[in-house]
């Protein structure tokens, strides 16, 4: 089993930034790869960004990926992402996922979630 505990979401204005973490717990969590996901109201939960255990190479949604950046803190169990230049169309639920698969991008590959931390990004 692996736990996942999001933090670090909240309100800012656009083109602020936040940075979210995810502390990953249990037996087997320091061998996963981590994945971020969002989910804003009415839509399908989508890829963010991902990073593989082992290397640390990085997996961008293009959306995201000359604001966004993941970065994994092995010694700590912990996978952050920084967002800048946020943009209303950014809100959403953040959700930390973990999986074995090196098919990063894709939801249902994912074994374990967080409970999702709250990002809301003002006009």
């Amino acid at each position: 089993q692996v736990q996942l505990v999001e933090s670090g979401g909240g309100l800012v204005q656009a083109g602020g930034s936040l940075r979210l973490s995810c502390a990953a717990s249990g037996p087997a969590s320091s061998t996963k790869n981590l994945g971020w996901f969002r989910q804003a109201p009415g839509k399908e939960r989508e890829f963010v960004a991902a990073v593989f255990w082992t290397g640390g190479r990085t997996v961008y949604a293009d959306l995201v990926k000359d604001r966004f950046t993941i970065s994994r803190d092995n010694a700590k169990n912990t996978v952050y992402l920084q967002m800048n230049a946020l943009k209303p169309e950014d809100t959403a639920v953040y959700y930390c996922a973990a999986t074995t698969s090196r098919l990063l991008s894709v939801a249902r590959l994912y074994e374990f979630w967080g409970q999702g931390t709250q990002v809301t990004v003002s006009s």
